[in-house]
């Protein structure tokens, strides 16, 4: 997201300074139900995010809050936590793995509040910024 970006536990804190100076983000150390590899087991938007399935509630309460986001538990793929692996995602469209089932895809639309009539509004804000940064 925009805001904020989770990295693994042992990154040293020159690298931890320099992405925080390079993205202009708060920069937390964080594990995803006990994964080191933060990238790998969960995506964020500023939108949503869907995390590992096994992430606990209390885990998942203080991501969001340290987020400021909805997040929710779950897989893609039929199955498959590693959700990096499986899913590609960003505050408008997702792209996921031919193997997603229909209700992992209605999670991932849900989350991220992809299609629907808010997708009218974000195309709206998006033209309406690309119009202001060009004039």
């Amino acid at each position: 997201n925009d805001h904020v970006a989770l990295v693994h536990t042992d990154i040293d804190r020159e690298t931890e300074d320099i992405i925080a100076d390079v993205l202009g983000v708060e920069v937390f150390r964080q594990t995803i139900a006990g994964n080191a590899l933060v990238g790998s087991y969960c995506k964020i938007t500023n939108q949503g995010g869907l995390v590992h399935p096994r992430t606990t509630v209390e885990d998942l309460e203080e991501l969001s809050s340290l987020l400021q986001v909805p997040l929710v538990a779950g897989t893609v793929n039929r199955g498959s936590d590693v959700i990096g692996a499986g899913m590609v995602v960003n505050d408008w469209s997702a792209f996921c793995g031919m193997d997603t089932t229909s209700t992992e895809i209605s999670v991932i639309e849900g989350i991220y509040k992809l299609g629907g009539a808010n997708s009218n509004t974000i195309v709206k804000d998006m033209r309406a910024s690309l119009i202001d940064s060009l004039t």
